[in-house]
């Protein structure tokens, strides 16, 4: 087997090698027992949690060619795998054959005509017993109700969207300081997920009004300007709305590069649009019954107009008049977000991050924020038409050709690709997979529990200490990249491949991959298809096949043994980990 070799020379940009230059041999220093659980038997196997895995970073800077192109209507089957794990987390051999017999578009447009699935997470907490007076101040039940979703509803680009919204309109589990806060934050993802499909406007409305996102930013209790006591109207979501949630930083063009006015950027917004948008978002309160009125959390906070700042406000060169109700107000406030000229290409490059790359061609935004724009149907913020943009537009659908083109697999998405990709369930129907934010034992990032408002990654984040940085080439995910994280994922996914979640509660179905056990070259291949579209190359692959050939199987135990090793090697392959 190869020792671990440094990356090769890259001439421009590559997301692949940025991915080793951030990833040392190092990292697979020892931190569990060897690969036996795997049946990697070998002395030089033994050596490190992965050490197969050695043989991988040869082939670092990876992104090999896929067998299809350009979007047709017969699709090849890579070009079907990579088309479904872009629109939502797997392929599978149904959803492979159906993609190949409709298309990409009519595919999308089933999947887009879904409705929402009758049990919510929050109705699943409630219905599990979790709605109970000692759970008013914990998440305990949160994480299940989200990994339920996440893992086995039949509607995965619905879900894809809800997770990609809440990594934009975060509310997060750290930092929630309310009662009845894990119902609040079930219902806040269900929100989320009844909008996905939605406008923007609406959405807009729906998470300002959230009890979850009023405690999360303070709008919850946000009272008038008391001059006696020098209070002052908060002013945390006001500033966040803007900044994160609608209209960004600078001002842009509809492409989504900066406006400049000799050569600077233009703030998108003042110091005084902050102050009187704050104004704007007082008077908000809880609309419940009394302190176990835990279903107060599903409805929209009210208005007690003794709170509220009277008197006319300016907002972004809108005047709010101080006749308007509260109400009133805050919709003509919203109106104005919704309507900025930025919200089209900053929310859609944003979208297009999520779902297809990291560093998307000004071209590219421009297309999805013009259907952002105008739908077709003189419709404004249609999400639904938007991320159809974001998942056709030809510069998502061409065969990759650029060494910076893709985006890291977020952690999140590459475990929930291998819960949909092998079917797993869990046997109580409790999904007690929990918090997987520890980056070193588990995925360094666990779904509505970010840091911060900031989401796990800035959109406009750049790997420091690479050619990426001199191109100012944007790769989200790799704020989250470092050798804690790296081995914490390798060492996660061993234990969750080889023996299941929550004590052999959540499990996945190896069947056929067992079928192919006694070929690993076909074993290999079947999984490249399935988990990286027939990215990797066929000299990694070879050296994969030969690692796992080394296993014995000539038994049921041997023949497991080697469907576990291979799905977690290419699992850990750099050309698997940044998804093109």
């Amino acid at each position: 087997m190869n020792s671990v070799q440094p990356c090769a020379p890259h001439t421009v940009p590559s997301l692949g090698a940025a991915m080793c230059s951030q990833a040392p041999s190092e990292v697979f220093a020892p931190s569990v027992e060897p690969t036996a659980s795997l049946g990697l038997s070998s002395p030089t196997l033994k050596s490190t949690p992965l050490a197969a895995t050695g043989l991988l970073l040869t082939a670092c800077g990876g992104g090999g060619s896929e067998s299809g192109g350009p979007s047709a209507p017969a699709p090849s089957d890579a070009d079907a795998v990579r088309f479904l794990n872009q629109a939502g987390f797997s392929a599978t051999a149904e959803t492979i054959a159906a993609v190949k017999t409709s298309g990409f578009a009519n595919w999308l447009d089933s999947q887009l005509a879904l409705p929402v699935q009758d049990v919510s997470r929050y109705d699943w907490m409630v219905a599990n017993g979790y709605a109970v007076e000692a759970n008013r101040s914990n998440f305990t039940g949160t994480d299940n109700a989200i990994w339920l979703k996440l893992m086995s509803s039949p509607d995965p680009v619905r879900q894809r969207m809800t997770l990609a919204l809440s990594e934009i309109f975060v509310v997060s589990m750290q930092g929630l300081p309310i009662e009845w806060r894990g119902l609040c934050m079930a219902h806040y993802a269900d929100l989320l997920e009844k909008n996905a499909f939605g406008t923007y406007r609406q959405l807009l409305q729906e998470v300002t009004l959230s009890v979850g996102m009023g405690s999360y930013l303070n709008m919850l209790g946000n009272r008038k300007e008391d001059t006696f006591t020098g209070r002052v109207p908060d002013e945390n979501y006001a500033r966040e709305v803007m900044q994160l949630f609608s209209i960004g930083l600078v001002q842009l063009n509809s492409d989504g590069t900066p406006r400049l006015n000799n050569g600077q950027t233009i703030d998108s917004y003042s110091p005084q649009d902050i102050s009187q948008l704050a104004s704007v978002f007082t008077g908000w309160e809880r609309d419940r019954v009394d302190a176990m009125d835990y279903a107060h959390v599903t409805r929209p906070m009210k208005h007690n107009t003794a709170n509220f700042q009277t008197g006319d406000k300016t907002v972004l060169g809108t005047t709010i008049a101080g006749s308007l109700s509260g109400p009133q107000a805050l919709s003509l406030a919203l109106d104005t977000l919704a309507n900025h000229p930025n919200v089209g290409p900053f929310m859609g490059r944003q979208l297009i991050q999520r779902f297809t790359m990291s560093h998307p061609s000004a071209a590219y935004v421009g297309r999805v924020a013009a259907v952002f724009n105008n739908n077709g149907r003189g419709v404004r913020g249609d999400l639904k038409a938007t991320l159809r943009a974001v998942l056709l537009d030809p510069e998502a659908r061409a065969t990759p050709s650029g060494n910076a083109s893709g985006r890291l697999r977020e952690p999140v998405h590459r475990f929930v690709q291998w819960g949909r990709s092998f079917g797993i369930t869990s046997a109580s129907g409790r999904w007690a997979i929990g918090d997987t934010s520890d980056p070193a034992s588990r995925l360094g990032q666990s779904p509505w529990r970010s840091p911060s408002v900031f989401n796990f990654f800035r959109p406009g984040y750049v790997p420091p200490g690479h050619e990426l940085a001199a191109n100012q080439i944007t790769a989200p995910e790799f704020q989250l990249l470092n050798e804690s994280t790296i081995a914490g994922y390798l060492n996660f996914m061993q234990s969750v491949i080889g023996n299941g979640i929550a004590s052999g509660d959540v499990t996945a179905n190896y069947a056929h991959e067992l079928s192919l056990a006694a070929d690993a070259p076909k074993l290999l291949a079947h999984l490249n298809l399935r988990l990286a579209a027939d990215a990797i190359q066929a000299t990694t692959l070879s050296e994969l096949s030969t690692a796992v050939a080394t296993i014995n199987a000539s038994n049921a135990t041997g023949q497991l043994n080697r469907v576990k090793a291979a799905i977690l090697l290419v699992m850990a392959c750099p050309e698997y980990l940044i998804q093109k």
